[in-house]
């Protein structure tokens, strides 16, 4: 297994550890990542208790209709932060991510390949950050299912902190 894949394998398993611990539930909305993400999460352990599923919106129209993007470019932050926003309200999610980004070879939207934008919703507000990745399309897709589960741990550490139930 690649070491990216490697750490996203490790990482959904500490997610897993925090959610038996805290009972949050999980959700995500991928486009660039085309169910690797959902599938990382659903192989961790226990994952039938804490992953509440997954929308890959992979189609423009999907975004809009069942996620309720914005009109515009699918490339960007408001496409993100729609995308997690609204995984999270469908399921019933304490925390949700979105993914979006051109995967190449070719450009999308006027972003280069590796162009890729998060959003995690969670506590009633939703953070965005884009990153730049280097590869071919599948190192660009490994980099961002990594980078998609490490920002579900590092939001579901921060809510175990918090005092009172997850939000």
């Amino acid at each position: 297994m690649p070491p990216v894949l490697g750490r996203a394998r490790d990482h959904a398993e500490e997610l897993a550890a925090v959610a038996d611990r805290t009972g949050i539930r999980v959700a995500v909305a991928e486009s660039l990542t085309s169910g690797q993400l959902a599938a990382a999460l659903g192989a961790a352990n226990n994952s039938g208790e804490w992953f509440r599923g997954a929308v890959v919106a992979y189609s423009r129209a999907v975004k809009h209709h069942v996620l309720g993007v914005p009109e515009g470019p699918v490339v960007s932050e408001a496409s993100a932060g729609a995308m997690a926003e609204g995984v999270r309200t469908l399921f019933e999610a304490t925390l949700a991510v979105g993914v979006t980004g051109a995967g190449g070879p070719d450009p999308q939207d006027g972003r280069e390949p590796g162009s890729v934008w998060f959003a995690v919703a969670a506590g009633g507000g939703v953070t965005t950050e884009f990153r730049m990745f280097e590869g071919d399309p599948a190192e660009i897709l490994d980099q961002a299912v990594e980078h998609a589960v490490r920002l579900l741990l590092d939001t579901a550490r921060e809510l175990e902190g918090r005092p009172g139930p997850p939000a």
